[in-house]
């Protein structure tokens, strides 16, 4: 519901946000604008009776002076006379040119209110704020949600680029827009007289002014008790009249002092109303608080970004679903899916769920596992497929499903399933689905069956699974799902570095190019030749499907599109069908590959330093990290190889990087010399080092075995602890990645 909230005023408002956002962009200028032609600030000393006595003296002909919100001091007289409108110097009075109002901005001010259509124009403008207020709050609880709760508003994004650059900009900019939101409804409420402001409730005229002959108005004690600072609008009495008072407007109130005794009469303060209403008009507009107006503006202009990227992502999450036949409702349906996905894969396997239960007659209702509620009148079982996300953590349908969970009551006659999906070369194989079966099981729900789990999506497991969960709810029936292979690209093999023979353990490094002449992955996806090479960046991956085998082996990658070449460091595995299929291959020869986004694995951004540890082939990202750290940000390398005779991989890249300025320290361990040692004994060695970098908001970075990784948490698990910091609570603010195999 939230998800749709969201998405629909963005889907059908966008232009018209939009709109009203880039034109309020410019708006945000003009306070800043204003405040840079004001010249110097009023001098503290300076009265309203100093001011008003010095601009007489220069302009008999003055009617009013007016304090703008930005400071700028305008007087404006008669024509006839010689005064029309003239900017003055707040700290001396003077005239310092003639004044005239920006026909820009006020076209721009009319635009932005009422789009030149009147009373239907400011509706209109209205129902903008009111979007704006819905997208900024809606996707405010979608941002905490996606993060997995407030308290990880700080953590780094993840998902496509679209995907982070929709959460980043929406992080920085949410506080604002809802401000936006907030005070422009309130302002469209005002304006059509739903809000009273008490800005008419001023007091009438004195009847107690004396009539004599005029002081001079330096000489008015009223005037003279209010500094310049507190003034908005001073109006001069009708000229030649006694009985004429000044109308005095300052930031607490306005009435009227005798120009005769300089008595201040009548004075009326302003109400709660009216306070409510200036400090409302001065958010939204940024009047009064310039350096404001340029946040706003920025925050403004974020509005078109969002609704750019949130339109391609909830397009692409569109075409990229299954689509579901015959999806009953939840308190109509006998069977209940939910589908935990990061990627969409394990929504194809949901889908094939729900039309073959359909088919045998069931009324199933699928939806993600965020939607899960307590109003499944009628089912009879659930089941839950769930994807695990990195490094055991849910995938963003779902990482809201376990707090949820806790406050649904199990309900007789209701079973639940749960079947995860994972890969079994990573460290916390299906760790999510566990966390579910075993919250569920807490909870008191019963379970259909143990817990399943698929490895590398095969179609052969999910088949057992379902026949066997068939035969357990008393239809039966058995579903075959082939998940469709990604579009690969052919790549030629330029050359190869090989390494590590010596030590029995066979290293290669790998370059590959495009095939000239051969359709790219673009040009395969919008079905056109041409096209020179997909896009990647070093620390993604490149998936191979070996012959004689439908899974792909995953690689992480040394190097970027930019460098025209696509880099891997295999290490030859006996009875490995791909590490072998590609040591055996010659220069020349073409494989068939595509790329996996691992936005998720990147070094933080600035002057952060990155402490990078890693083992064997896991330094191909960090040697790609480094060959692109062209800012010369803190890079310090902790890796451990065999033999650095044999084995030593990069080993004249690293140097250069050294002497280049984009490595800042490298620290390297070989196990089978003298004396050997691991990559985790080098962390221990440089203890004080690493808690000062790890105090100074370093990042951590590691790749490689899992069994590396687990001896590189143990041992800064140590390191940290007289800091009271450990690789669990780095790793919760986004400072410690893993890329483990």
């Amino acid at each position: 519901m939230l998800r749709r909230l969201h998405s629909l005023p963005g889907l059908f408002a966008a232009l018209l946000v939009m709109f009203m956002a880039l034109t309020g962009a410019i708006l945000a200028l003009q306070p800043a604008i204003e405040r840079a032609q004001s010249g110097s600030a009023p001098a503290s000393q300076m009265s309203v009776a100093a001011l008003a006595e010095a601009v007489a003296a220069q302009s008999p002909g003055v009617e009013r002076i007016v304090q703008t919100a930005s400071g700028a001091i305008i007087a404006y007289g008669d024509p006839a006379v010689g005064l029309a409108a003239a900017r003055i110097d707040p700290s001396t009075g003077a005239v310092l040119s003639a004044y005239e109002s920006s026909p820009f901005f006020s076209f721009m001010t009319e635009l932005h209110r009422s789009l030149f259509l009147g009373t239907g124009g400011h509706a209109v403008a209205g129902v903008s704020a009111l979007a704006m207020l819905i997208l900024a709050v809606s996707g405010a609880a979608l941002l905490i949600g996606r993060l997995g709760g407030w308290r990880k508003l700080i953590c780094a994004a993840r998902g496509t680029v679209f995907q982070r650059l929709h959460v980043e900009i929406g992080r920085m900019a949410v506080v604002a827009l809802l401000l936006i939101g907030i005070t422009g409804a309130y302002l469209s409420l005002v304006n059509f007289g739903l809000i009273e402001t008490g800005m008419d409730s001023f007091g009438a005229f004195p009847a107690n002014v004396d009539g004599g002959t005029p002081a001079p108005v330096g000489s008015l004690s009223a005037l003279s008790a209010t500094p310049l600072t507190h003034l908005r609008e001073l109006v001069f009495p009708f000229a030649g009249d006694p009985s004429d008072v000044f109308t005095l407007t300052t930031n607490e109130g306005q009435g009227f002092v005798d120009q005769a005794t300089g008595a201040l009469l009548d004075f009326t303060p302003n109400g709660l109303a009216q306070q409510i209403y200036e400090v409302f008009f001065m958010l939204h507009t940024g009047r009064g608080a310039w350096w404001l107006g340029l946040i706003l503006g920025l925050a403004a202009l974020g509005v078109p970004a969002m609704a750019l990227s949130g339109t391609l992502i909830w397009w692409k999450r569109r075409t990229n679903q299954p689509k579901l036949v015959r999806n009953v409702g939840s308190k109509t349906a006998d069977t209940v899916i939910l589908v935990g996905s990061e990627g969409n894969s394990t929504w194809g396997f949901a889908a094939a769920l729900h039309q073959a239960m359909s088919d045998a007659g069931h009324k199933v209702h699928t939806a993600p596992m965020n939607a899960v509620s307590s109003d499944y009148a009628r089912a009879r079982n659930i089941f839950v497929l769930a994807a695990t996300y990195g490094d055991g953590s849910a995938p963003a349908s779902a990482s809201r499903f376990l707090d949820r969970i806790k406050r649904i009551k199990p309900r007789p006659g209701l079973k639940f399933s749960v079947l995860g999906f994972g890969d079994r070369s990573f460290a916390h194989y299906c760790q999510f689905a566990l966390d579910c079966d075993a919250a569920l099981q807490a909870m008191g729900w019963p379970a259909l069956q143990p817990m399943a789990s698929i490895d590398r999506q095969s179609s052969q497991a999910f088949a057992q699974w379902t026949e066997s969960t068939g035969r357990l709810i008393g239809t039966p029936f058995s579903v075959v799902h082939t998940p469709a292979r990604p579009r690969t690209v052919p790549m030629a093999l330029i050359d190869r570095q090989d390494y590590g023979v010596e030590v029995q353990a066979p290293t290669s490094v790998l370059r590959f190019g495009p095939v000239l002449g051969a359709p790219t992955w673009l040009s395969q996806l919008f079905g056109r030749n041409g096209g020179q090479w997909p896009r990647f960046e070093a620390g993604d991956l490149v998936g191979i499907v070996p012959p004689g085998s439908t899974i792909p082996r995953y690689y992480s990658l040394a190097s970027s599109s930019r460098d025209g070449t696509l880099e891997i460091c295999v290490r030859k595995h006996v009875g490995g069908l791909c590490s072998e299929f590609l040591h055996n291959l010659e220069p020349g020869a073409v494989i068939n590959a595509f790329i996996k986004v691992n936005p998720t694995f990147r070094p933080a951004r600035g002057k952060t330093p990155v402490i990078m540890i890693g083992a064997g082939t896991g330094i191909a990202p960090l040697a790609g990290f480094v060959r692109h750290n062209d800012r010369q940000q803190p890079y310090f390398l902790y890796w451990g190889g065999r033999d650095p005779h044999s084995d030593f991989l990069y080993e004249g890249a690293m140097r250069e990087g050294l002497t280049a300025g984009r490595l800042t320290r490298l620290v390297t361990a070989f196990s089978r010399v003298c004396n050997g040692a691991y990559v985790q004994d080098r962390l221990r060695e440089d203890a004080d080092l690493l808690r000062d970098l790890i105090a100074r908001g370093a990042q951590v970075m590691v790749c490689g075995g899992k069994e590396m990784a687990l001896g590189v948490r143990e041992a800064l698990d140590e390191i940290l602890s007289p800091i009271g910091d450990t690789a669990q609570s780095l790793k919760a603010k986004g400072r410690y990645l893993e890329d483990v195999y």
